[in-house]
């Protein structure tokens, strides 16, 4: 379908990812689907239909396989109008949890991947004059947590954001930037899931709302809690 809009996600096999890439693909985008789990891939790409998905196992913490996801996406839909950066994992809070090598695999994951992506799509959108870059940061990109260093890579993201849209501007380029910072949401992250949490369906249906506004428009930041999360 090649007049379809793309949507490339990673993160996709659960959670945010997967729940954004239903509802794009129910808006009539095309979605190239990568995250490392690619057994749940294919599942959800089963579901969504093949003529409309791509299935690529992506660890976005080797650029090599950045690159070739994006390869990968050009070579199926011949474009990619969106790049949505959410893949992303969290950590115990207390700066004697968790061990250094969950630390190293979450700083690299969270703020290393979506640099990644980032420098992997980013001359697809300066060759093609248009593109629009989502990042999944957080609320804990917005406010300290006591012993967090997983809102450290929040932060982070968020700062990454910013100045990609802050050199995109400088430069000319007409690419869109978009930080989406969920409060508690209901996904795999919590172990045992959480109550009164937002759903994954409800910041898909912001994603989508994003990418639906007139080309004039270039929505920075949404930031979205629950109703009872106070903080």
């Amino acid at each position: 379908m090649p007049d379809d809009r793309v949507l490339l996600v990673t993160g996709a096999s659960t959670g945010i990812g997967a729940a954004t890439a239903r509802a794009a693909v129910a808006d009539g985008w095309s979605v190239v689907l990568s995250a490392r789990s690619e057994d749940k891939l294919e599942e959800l790409a089963g579901e969504l239909g093949d003529e409309r998905t791509l299935v690529k196992r992506c660890d976005v913490t080797e650029f090599g396989e950045q690159e070739a996801l994006v390869q990968a996406a050009v070579d199926r839909f011949g474009r990619i109008d969106a790049a949505f950066a959410n893949a992303g994992f969290g950590a115990k809070r207390g700066f004697l949890e968790e061990s250094p090598e969950q630390w190293r695999s979450m700083v690299l994951t969270n703020v290393l991947g979506p640099a990644y992506t980032i420098r992997a799509v980013l001359p697809h959108f300066n060759e093609r004059g248009s593109g629009h870059f989502l990042l999944t940061s957080s609320v804990a990109g917005r406010r300290a947590l006591p012993g967090s260093l997983y809102a450290a890579t929040k932060w982070a993201v968020t700062g990454m954001g910013e100045s990609l849209r802050q050199e995109l501007r400088a430069a000319g380029r007409d690419v869109k930037v978009t930080l989406v910072e969920p409060g508690m949401v209901d996904t795999p992250f919590f172990d045992d899931g959480v109550s009164d949490a937002l759903e994954p369906e409800d910041i898909a249906r912001i994603v989508m709302f994003v990418l639906s506004q007139p080309e004039r428009v270039d929505i920075n930041e949404v930031l979205v809690r629950p109703v009872k999360q106070a903080g």
